[in-house]
Order: structure tokens, then sequence, then C-alpha cells
């Protein structure tokens, strides 16, 4: 039977009923952007593409933009079933070579990508962050690793503390691997675990072992990356509060410098693969348990509980970002380098220039053939308006700060806030009422309760979403 949950966030008791529950648990957008890439549009193409980066070079009162790189790197040796991402499964065989490798013919596009990219792009602007993703990115070998970043360092110039992040599987990365990344200069290294539970990992194809983890994060310790992260995942099939507990404290004791405690999206309208473990999935009751054990257990280890899914060190940037009002969030996550633009790389990769998206194309053919026309291959974008602008504004501030000062944001956009938000504000009495939310005349506060509930206040200032719409295009908020 679906029971109360309580638990201290900020030493604050909250209390989560079956009620808020059930009435906060819908689909929703994790607002990487806004508008949502289902809003971008197919006929944003190439030239719109040249024309915002040539745009975002000129500088402005003599300062450059930073900039902001990612490139995508698909390819893993087998599913995991949990898997949102974009990815190709390519199981590595004998016999392989680099002429009828798939992984390999991708590489030498990707790196003529990067070169196309960096002919539009000033010499003076600095990358100030750079994130390898997946896919695998340790799919590749060490000296294939090495080559590609060669690549970017030759079309790009990088600020002396740039942050250089990857995401690794500890099942495929070798510590070649981990030397190779670290001697070129990346300095963060983020892992998947998701759960140490061996039953969850049979499910889901993802077996690895908590000894396989800790030396891992070992080797990471010795070589000197300055950011050791692990991803966790709640709501997978067969995940209980009392065997998760185990995962969660096993990683307490690893002592990650951050945490990422993921909500599992299941999509299976998107993910086909994902519909076999329909049946299997806790309820939301249990799920939510789950996700407050470990809020609990994070807390009560020191971590700070910055929102949507994140945990980190009082003395992190992310945590110091979010008390100064700087905190930024983007396709890679919570960032405190706000204010750089962002290049994407690869199939399905994205950029934010200015105030546009731009998104290449999803499959390898017209990525490819794009790219051998000697043009940037662009599949989609969106150009904002000067109301998705302030929209994106509020909605950021929710998810990064958990506030909006009324008087700050009007200033910085010319407009009365309560005037120009007049149709959306109601939406939030309610909220208020369920002691999400404090409003007054010059703040919209989200609560302890009310970090639980992020993604739905924020839903409050997005004007695309359509409440009557019978087509799944977001997981669940809870």
């Amino acid at each position: 039977m679906p029971t109360t949950h309580t638990i201290v966030i900020d030493g604050q008791k909250v209390e989560l009923t079956p009620e808020l529950i059930e009435r906060y648990d819908v689909p929703g957008p994790r607002y990487t952007s806004y508008p949502t890439a289902p809003m971008w549009k197919n006929d944003f193409g190439v030239d719109d593409a040249k024309r915002v980066i040539a745009a975002s070079n000129e500088a402005a009162d003599g300062v450059v933009r930073p900039l902001s790189l990612y490139t995508h790197l698909p390819f893993c040796e087998q599913l995991c079933l949990f898997c949102g991402c974009s990815l190709i499964v390519h199981p590595k065989t004998a016999g392989r070579t680099p002429d009828n490798d798939r992984a390999g013919a991708y590489l030498a596009t990707l790196k003529h990508d990067i070169e196309l990219a960096g002919e539009l792009v000033d010499d003076a602007r600095p990358v100030v962050q750079f994130h390898w993703g997946g896919g695998t990115p340790t799919y590749y070998e060490p000296e294939q690793l090495e080559e590609l970043f060669n690549c970017v360092k030759a079309n790009f110039h990088f600020a002396d503390d740039a942050e250089i992040g990857v995401e690794v599987d500890p099942r495929v990365t070798t510590p070649a691997h981990l030397e190779t990344l670290h001697r070129l200069g990346f300095n963060r290294i983020s892992m998947g675990v998701q759960d140490f539970d061996p039953e969850v990992q049979e499910t889901v194809k993802r077996v690895q072992s908590l000894e396989m983890v800790q030396d891992m994060v070992t080797r990471c310790r010795e070589l000197g990356f300055e950011s050791v992260n692990i991803d966790l995942m709640y709501g997978l099939p067969l995940q209980t509060a009392a065997n998760f507990a185990k995962t969660v404290d096993a990683v307490i004791k690893l002592n990650p410098d951050r945490i990422a405690l993921f909500n599992y999206g299941h999509v299976p309208w998107i993910k086909k693969y994902q519909q076999m473990l329909t049946p299997l999935l806790p309820t939301p009751d249990v799920k939510v348990d789950i996700f407050l054990m470990a809020v609990a257990a994070l807390t009560a280890a020191g971590y700070t509980y910055i929102g949507m899914d994140h945990f980190v060190h009082p003395d992190d940037e992310l945590c110091v970002a979010q008390h100064n009002g700087t905190l930024h969030r983007n396709f890679q996550g919570y960032s405190t380098k706000a204010g750089a633009d962002l290049l994407g790389f690869g199939i399905t990769s994205i950029g934010e220039v200015g105030t546009s998206y731009l998104q290449d194309w999803r499959d390898i053919d017209h990525w490819r053939e794009a790219i051998e026309a000697g043009t940037l291959p662009i599949m989609r974008g969106c150009e904002l308006s000067g109301d998705d602008v302030i929209r994106r504004a509020a909605i950021s501030d929710i998810l990064c700060q958990t506030v909006i000062d009324k008087p700050s944001f009007s200033s910085q956009f010319g407009i009365d806030f309560d005037s120009y938000f007049a149709a959306d504000l109601p939406k939030l009495e309610p909220m208020a009422a369920d002691g999400l939310v404090e409003l007054t005349p010059d703040a919209i506060r989200v609560t302890p309760l009310g970090r639980f509930f992020l993604r739905n206040v924020a839903m409050v200032f997005d004007a695309y979403l359509d409440p009557n719409s019978e087509r799944p295009m977001f997981s669940r908020t809870v």
C-alpha cells in the first residue's frame, strides 16, 4: 500500500505523500534545452548554422565568446537494455581492420567533421570545456583516441584551465586507456555503474563487479584525475530500496567527487528494446522509496543535492556556482561554463550557439555524405524567438538556482515579470498550496520539497507543452 515518505533536506523535514506523487508523476522534459528537441525545425539547415557560428565569432566589448566542444562516439560492444542514448552496437571481432571496420571509418569521418567546424571558428576563441560521450568512447583503442584528440587540438585553441572530460565503461576501459587520457590532458572522468545488484545487472545486460569499479577509481586517483564521477540509476527492473541501498553504500565508500543519480527514462515507444523491461519495473511508490533512500544516504554522507539528479561535495564548483547564482545547464548536464557556445561533432550531436540549437544527422550515411561533400552535417535546428529566450532563462533559473528573482529577471529582459507571465503564474498556485514553491512579490522560490519536482515547476513556463497531446514524447517526472 502506498505510504508517505519522510526525508530531511537542508535541515528541513519534508513529506512526499502518495497524493503528491500521483499528482505530479506526469510526462515531462528534462530541459537540457528550451525549446525541447521535438520542437526543432527541419528547415534549419547548413546555411543557418554557418550564419549563427559566424555571428558568434564577433567579440562583444572586445571579449570573445569561449567554446564548449562535445564529441559523440556512439559505438558499444553490447546493448544495455536501460540505455536511452543514440548508439551503434558493433561487437569487436577478429579480422577487423581500419578498412573494413565500421567504427574505424566513423573515426576518420569524424576528424573531417572537426576540421570543417574548425575552419568556421575564430582561432582566438578558447575551448573551456570539452567532453567525449557515447556510446562508449573507450570502445576505441588508446592510440585511436590519441589521434582523435590531437585532431581537435590542431583545430581549436584550449584554455589552460579547460575542463576536459570523458565517459567510460569500466568493463572495456583498460589501464592503458586511463594513462593515455590523463597524459592527453583529460582531468574529469565519469563511469557508468547504475547498480551493483547481480540480478538487476543480469536483467538490464550490464554486468560489472564492484571490484572492477573500485580498481578503476583507485587508478584514476593515482593518475591524478581532478574529478571522478559515478553514474547510478534508479527505477530499473527488480530494484528495491533494500537492494539498491547496498549499491549506494558501496559508492559512498568509493567517495567519488560527484554522483549522478539518474531517473531511468522508460520510453519503449522510442527504444523498442525497453519493452521487455516493462513487466519488471518497480511501482511508482517503490521507485520513490528507492530514490528517497538514496537521497537520504548521500546527503547523510556529506554530499549536497544540487537538484535534478546531481550530488556533489560542498566545496565542488557546481555547489559553489549554485550558491553564487551562476550554475548553468546544457546537454552535458549541470555546468559552470555559462556563456560558452557549444559545438557538437558526430551523429546526433547537438550544438548551442548564441540563441540557436543545431543538430547533426542521426544516421551515419547522411552525416558522412554531408561531410564528404565538404559541408556541415546539419539535420535540423532552432533559432529562438525573443519569447523563447525569456522562457529559457526562467526554466534555467528554476533548474539551476531553484529561485527566480523577479526584479533582477525583469531588469535583465526589460519586462515586468508578473505581467509577462500573467497567463502562467496561476499554475504555480496549486504548487504553492502543496508546498513545492514559495511565492512572494519579488521571488519564486523552490522549497526543499519542491526540489523533487523541479521538472514540474519548470513546465509552468513552457509554452510548447500540449496537455492534450496523446503522442508520448517524454519520460515521467517521478
